[in-house]
């Protein structure tokens, strides 16, 4: 067996170890805003609930590892304590995953991610319409645990109003775990499905992905591509350039030459095969050809 005190590992090596030890994890998807009022949105698996009367949640946005500096989510509690804590089920995890891309300070992760700005009733940060369940929290306290890299902040929060949508219930007004369809997360770029067991999303580009607000208006728009599709395609550095994608053309018209002449919701069809695969630039291509 394998054994060492945490002091005898670096720091990310320690915490690779736990975030794959201890798992899978539930996740915070926490929205907040800055004293001006621009709108954050970031995902945290340091999360759980740990009281009904009151009820109480906390996450952590622990201090980068890399770095040592502070993450936008925690410094907005700072300023303004109120957060939106919003589930992830598999039908956003694409986006929400695209959403923990750091981006820079003021750029607004809803936009980016492709995610809908609901407004909150009780608390000004706003929720994420696409979330299932939708919980406004005031921060009762920050707890700082340490001042180095990987040192967490418990942000302990009390829920003022819940919002579950009809369509996650039994007929007695109980949470169907199976509707609901969570995802947790595990170590390296690991998740879990909590009808399927584990599965893998590719980490968001550290060079920043363009955002779902960077793909054209006919993808974004599409009566076919899911939010998953859209988060797999917005997960890119840039847009394949034009003489990449009349390659990609002349190799299609020679393999199967019906899908450049099919309709736009055939070849939508055909990406999303492609994004099956994981293959987001093919997907990409055909959908700008």
């Amino acid at each position: 067996m394998l054994s060492f005190t945490p002091k005898e590992l670096s720091t990310g090596k320690l915490h690779a170890y736990l975030l794959s030890a201890v798992a899978p994890r539930p996740i915070a998807f926490a929205s907040t805003i800055d004293a001006n009022g621009n709108p954050n949105l970031s995902p945290f698996s340091f999360f759980n609930v740990f009281s009904a009367n009151p009820p109480i949640l906390i996450f952590s946005p622990a201090r980068r590892v890399r770095d040592n500096t502070t993450k936008h989510t925690l410094e907005n509690v700072q300023a303004v304590k109120e957060v939106v804590i919003n589930v992830v089920n598999y039908d956003l995890v694409q986006q929400m995953s695209l959403s923990s891309t750091e981006y820079a300070e003021g750029v607004n992760e809803f936009e980016k991610a492709g995610l809908s700005m609901l407004k909150s009733d009780l608390v000004k940060p706003f929720r994420v319409a696409e979330s299932p369940v939708q919980l406004e929290c005031k921060v009762n306290e920050i707890v700082k645990l340490g001042t180095e890299g990987g040192a967490g902040n418990l942000v302990i929060c009390e829920v003022v109003k819940l919002h579950i949508v009809e369509s996650v219930l039994n007929e007695d007004q109980s949470i169907n775990q199976e509707l609901l369809d969570l995802v947790a997360r595990a170590g390296g770029s690991y998740y879990s499905r909590a009808k399927n067991g584990f599965f893998e999303i590719p980490k968001p580009l550290t060079t920043l992905g363009i955002g779902v607000d960077g793909l054209p208006k006919e993808i974004k728009n599409s009566t076919v591509l899911t939010g998953n599709d859209l988060g797999m395609l917005a997960n890119v550095a840039a847009l394949p350039r034009q003489e990449d994608i009349d390659l990609f053309i002349k190799d299609a018209e020679e393999k199967c030459p019906h899908i450049l002449k099919a309709s736009t919701v055939d070849k939508h069809k055909k990406a999303q095969d492609y994004l099956k695969n994981n293959d987001v630039d093919s997907a990409l291509k055909l959908l700008l050809s």
